[in-house]
């Protein structure tokens, strides 16, 4: 689509009557709503008013972008003013605006509007595109200009592929803005033009409302000097663990694209340790929007199913203050208050867990169509006691349902794409998911799930043992990675099917790396710096907190011991707490669950404290004693 489609005669106001920004905005608002695109004019008003209360979008260079993307647009549209004076618009340089393109989005506005609306955002960083604009005399001038420069995204990925490598090795950037429609691709734009002019290689992935372009690969990671990430919303940030990253503003990528480039060929910026837990960039170089294979989908569904768990689980877990049957009614130790806990932590927050699961795996997949139909399908999955494995189903089920359904649709007329997000998909992707769910899905995975937790309760002790052994160093082999979280995710679906031992080594074998290397830095001084010694004490709280992640600063530096040591103590701990039959009902908590949920809360702790001291004796013994520090 061109620009021109969006940007008509009857959208242009050549002379500005105000020079202060509210006015304008307000000038603007008026001239698209008497050209029929705004369903709501206050409504579109008042987003626009909010999305400046984010930051300016007086970008400099004489350029204001105003914006938003909401219901009140009836259809994609641009607005264009223009003021010979210049408009107070508190610009990022502190100088008046005189082009003012105004951004109207829908809701559900399709790649084609979504593309033709990021290209007018780069075209304006173009100096003698700002001068045509400026000395134009009419309306068709202005479209004549506008068309003149206005190529297709192909061209731009060619012209992009053309270039030749520097010696001064590649940088890659990340741009990212709350909407994706106007300064992610300018901040695109001006570090690619600064880096032309430097003779230095970049890439830019812009994560826009059309979703990932120009995605990164793992090898392009791999081979960059640094890392530049101009963005004012989240972006995929773990697949740079291990490089230096240049973390800013979106702005700073329009404004400082030649101080940013010049740090970034300095290395002037810290490695980034990650989170954990994020999905690193596709094998094949297609970051794209719509995903990075099962993994990615699956994480997406557990990170946002984890505040649920942790959150459920604490309530849970201090319901049973008050005793282990304090929540029935009739029992002598039943307690109102504790009741309460666990209906808002057990019935509710834990009784969605499934839900919303499946509902961000389909959304991970499908993008926000998917999400209704996963949770739908996740909800059935709960109600039939197919559980984890069935949410897991509905999950995909739904995201490819939905992919499937976009391109059964995408031949419909162009005037239907708004009903696409708001009626078509849901309703398709409600049905469809539902129906296969109800009639294929549900009862076969319920047998299985049932046989599974059958075949647990029915393991004698050497084999539970042995379990409680694999479970346990699983957990502490990657320290919150894809096996730590694939142990995690087993663990919480027996929880869920009602068999509460796996996740009693489960727990037991995330708490003992942190406190083990707390323990090694405590009692073998000599072996560790000052610095390390200061974190140790730190690794005791996250240790008792069952945040295994505190180990992996130490695991990274000194892999080859602290791995071996940390796998070795947490599957000494899952083994015993099956040994000793321990139970847990609680996900998440550490020690604040420990004498809540357990049933023999004192073994329990004994097999974390002997996974711990054998972790730490461990350490003790393979570390060389480090230089004496003055």
């Amino acid at each position: 689509m061109k620009i021109t489609e969006l940007l008509t005669k009857h959208t242009i106001k050549l002379n500005l009557e105000s020079s202060q920004k509210e006015n304008v905005i307000e000038e603007l608002v008026s001239v698209l709503d008497q050209a029929g695109k705004l369903n709501d004019k206050e409504g579109y008003k008042e987003a626009v008013i909010n999305r400046e209360k984010q930051s300016s979008t007086g970008i400099g260079e004489g350029i204001a972008i105003p914006h938003a993307k909401t219901a009140s647009v009836k259809e994609p549209a641009i607005a264009f003013g223009r003021s010979k004076g210049g408009v107070d618009y508190e610009s990022l340089d502190g100088q008046p605006s005189h082009l003012v393109f105004m951004i109207a989005a829908t809701d559900g506005a399709n790649n084609t509007h979504l593309e033709a609306l990021s290209r007018l955002s780069t075209l304006l960083m173009r100096e003698e595109i700002r001068k045509q604009l400026l000395e134009a005399s009419s309306e068709d001038e202005i479209i004549d200009i506008i068309n003149q420069h206005d190529k297709d995204d192909e061209e731009e990925e060619q012209a992009e592929e053309a270039s030749a490598p520097s010696a001064k090795g590649k940088i890659l950037a990340v741009t990212a803005c709350p909407t994706g429609i106007a300064h992610t691709f300018m901040a695109a734009d001006a570090l690619k033009e600064k880096a032309k002019e430097l003779g230095v290689d970049i890439k830019v992935e812009t994560n826009g409302s059309s979703g990932i372009k120009n995605g990164l690969t793992a090898q392009e990671i791999e081979d960059a000097v640094a890392i530049i990430v101009a963005a004012d919303k989240q972006v995929e940030m773990d697949r740079f663990q291990g490089k230096h990253v240049i973390e800013v503003p979106v702005t700073a990528g329009i404004r400082r694209p030649k101080e940013l480039i010049e740090q970034a060929l300095k290395q002037d910026a810290p490695i980034y340790q990650g989170k954990g837990g994020g999905a690193s960039a596709s094998e094949d170089g297609a970051a794209k929007g719509k995903g990075g294979g099962f993994y990615k989908h699956l994480m997406s569904g557990v990170s946002n199913m984890l505040p649920f768990v942790v959150g459920g689980g604490i309530l849970v877990a201090l319901s049973f203050f008050w005793g282990i049957n304090a929540t029935k009614p009739g029992d002598p130790t039943y307690n109102e208050f504790a009741a309460v806990l666990s209906n808002i932590g057990g019935t509710n927050a834990l009784g969605l867990i499934v839900a919303v699961l499946a509902g961000f795996i389909a959304m991970s997949i499908a993008d926000r169509p998917g999400f209704a139909p996963g949770m739908v399908g996740g909800f059935m999955a709960t109600h039939a006691g197919a559980g984890f494995l069935g949410g897991l189903i509905a999950g995909f089920l739904a995201g490819y349902i939905v992919v499937l359904l976009k391109k059964v649709f995408s031949g419909l007329p162009q005037v239907l794409d708004g009903l696409k997000p708001v009626l078509l998909y849901p309703l398709f992707g409600i049905f469809l998911t539902g129906v296969i769910m109800h009639y294929v899905v549900n009862t076969p995975v319920k047998f299985i799930m049932d046989g599974m937790t059958h075949w647990l309760e029915g393991l004698g002790t050497g084999n539970l043992v042995v379990m409680g052994i694999v479970l346990g160093g699983m957990m502490a082999i990657d320290m919150g990675g894809p096996i730590n979280k694939a142990a995690f995710t087993f663990g919480i679906a027996m929880i869920e099917a009602g068999n509460f031992g796996p996740h009693a080594a489960i727990m037991a074998g995330g708490m003992v790396p942190p406190l083990g290397i707390a323990l090694a830095t405590t009692f073998f001084k000599n072996k560790f710096s000052k610095r390390d010694r200061e974190a140790g004490i730190t690794n005791y709280v996250m240790g008792l907190s069952f945040i295994t992640e505190g180990a992996i600063p130490f695991a990274a530096a000194d892999p080859a011991r602290v791995i071996p040591a940390c796998m070795i103590g947490s599957a000494v701990a899952g083994g015993l707490s099956q040994f000793f039959h321990i139970t847990l009902q609680a996900p998440h908590g550490g020690i604040f669950v420990l004498f809540f949920t357990t049933n023999h809360a004192l073994l329990y702790l004994l097999s974390i404290l002997i996974g711990a001291v054998v972790t730490a004796l461990i350490l003790g013994i393979l570390k060389k004693p480090v230089p004496t520090e003055k």
